[in-house]
């Protein structure tokens, strides 16, 4: 796949993982959050896990510490992130979460990989940041409750670390098994709280559809097109465009669950979508140029 299609992959499944809002909403009011987590992780990884085993296709020769760490990071994202929210509100644990997955995500490239982030990456993500903040933040009050800033700030890591060690996992190893692997088994490590919460909600009919399309769709192919994305994309752009997550949810929110937005939220839409495009033309001329630059290389 040409190198320019990948941020749109990236793109796709930021928008499916956006329908998990709405999907949410549709479920019965039973079903707890961080249960629908590990529900995600469990039908988004085991039936590729089965379906690559009968198919033989399975890689079993994927780096341990790689897969565990990226395992783990999802595995931890979950509860963080649905914890965050209860705490302190759904506007500042989504922006924090959310928010400070890109600048992490840079740090981390910056500190560990070397590899600094450039200008108009920087631009991008502060334009998205602040258009994620523009978009929740009339639509509740606000709430800063300091446990819950603490964990959509480790919400926030786990996606940034989960994004990086995919990002080399993938050089190497087939996406899909990628992900069969480590959703499962972020599933195993998650298990225990299936004990602790009301799971009869899924029995039932809108509960079976919710969890099919959280599971499936919103989890199992949106973290696979991901994951093709990031062979392309370095993961610190990876996470920024994966902003278009929100701003899903926002509008799916407005057209199918009848919610309005202030015209604050649509200027947020407009800087979201002004910082996501940027990242991507900026993408395609890096492109072009590397083509240029080696077409002159090899005439020479």
């Amino acid at each position: 796949m040409e190198k320019k299609w990948s941020p749109f992959l990236v793109l796709l499944a930021a928008t499916l993982w956006g329908t998990a809002g709405t999907a949410q909403a549709l479920a019965p009011d039973t079903a707890h959050p961080v249960v629908i987590g590990v529900t995600r992780l469990a039908l988004g990884g085991i039936p590729l896990l089965i379906l690559l085993l009968l198919l033989g296709k399975l890689n079993f020769k994927m780096p341990v510490k790689e897969t565990l760490l990226a395992s783990l990071s999802m595995a931890c994202y979950q509860p963080f992130f649905f914890s965050a929210v209860m705490l302190t509100g759904v506007a500042i644990g989504t922006v924090v979460a959310i928010g400070s997955a890109p600048v992490l995500s840079g740090i981390i490239e910056w500190v560990f990989l070397k590899k600094r982030p450039t200008r108009v990456w920087w631009y991008s993500t502060a334009l998205s940041i602040i258009g994620c903040f523009m978009i929740f933040i009339n639509r509740e009050s606000v709430i800063v409750h300091p446990y819950g800033i603490v964990m959509a700030l480790v919400a926030g890591l786990s996606f940034a670390s989960y994004t990086l060690v995919s990002g080399k996992l993938v050089k190497k190893n087939s996406s899909i098994s990628i992900v069969a692997i480590v959703f499962t088994l972020s599933a195993i490590f998650l298990s225990p709280l299936l004990f602790i919460y009301d799971m009869t909600w899924i029995t039932k009919g809108d509960g079976i559809a919710v969890s099919l399309h959280l599971g499936i769709v919103a989890t199992g192919v949106a973290y696979f097109l991901f994951a093709r994305g990031l062979i392309n994309v370095p993961s610190s752009t990876a996470v920024t465009l994966s902003l278009a997550e929100p701003l899903t949810a926002a509008l799916l929110g407005v057209f199918f669950l009848g919610e309005h937005l202030s015209l604050t939220s649509w200027v947020g839409i407009c800087f979201l979508l002004l910082g996501i495009g940027s990242l991507i033309l900026n993408s395609k001329y890096s492109s072009k140029n590397i083509k240029l630059r080696s077409g002159s290389n090899v005439s020479k």
